[in-house]
């Protein structure tokens, strides 16, 4: 296989609200830290631990503006994505990396309205549905009279 791979997929929740950057021409980028869990029993102590790695998370223009109207602090989502590594000066002249998942790909999965309180889970129901992460494709005329099952 001559090709490379660089694809990330991560489910976590949010560690602080959706922060945009605008530029002039119109463009955006949105970005925050997404906690990731790993829980685990020590065998030698039968005690549970649980491991927290933090991703910093960008989205660029139409996906940043849905994910900082509909995402807050605590929602879980999955982000497929990219990883970028970026390299900057820091306030004292020193070289400095940053790693990060450059999003091309979301789905909300639960948000703290939901999760935290005890409404009617109908009413959020609406709101996802209206908010597709990826553009719904219609099926093509010739394949519309396929006898799939489904």
């Amino acid at each position: 296989m001559s090709g490379t791979l660089n694809k990330v997929m991560l489910i976590g929740h949010l560690g602080d609200e959706v922060k945009m950057h605008y530029f002039e021409g119109g463009n955006c980028v949105g970005r925050f830290p997404l906690a990731t869990n790993e829980t685990y029993t020590n065998r030698q102590t039968n005690e549970r631990v649980t491991n927290t790695e933090w991703h910093n998370i960008v989205v660029r223009n139409k996906g940043a503006e849905i994910c900082e109207k509909y995402l807050s602090k605590g929602d879980k989502v999955y982000i497929e994505g990219r990883l970028k590594t970026r390299k900057w000066t820091d306030d004292k002249g020193l070289e400095r990396y940053s790693t990060e998942i450059h999003c091309n790909d979301f789905t909300f999965l639960t948000t703290k309205k939901e999760s935290g309180s005890n409404t009617n889970s109908s009413q959020a129901a609406p709101q996802k549905a209206e908010i597709p992460a990826k553009p719904i494709s219609k099926p093509s005329e010739e394949g519309a009279e396929d006898d799939l099952p489904f």
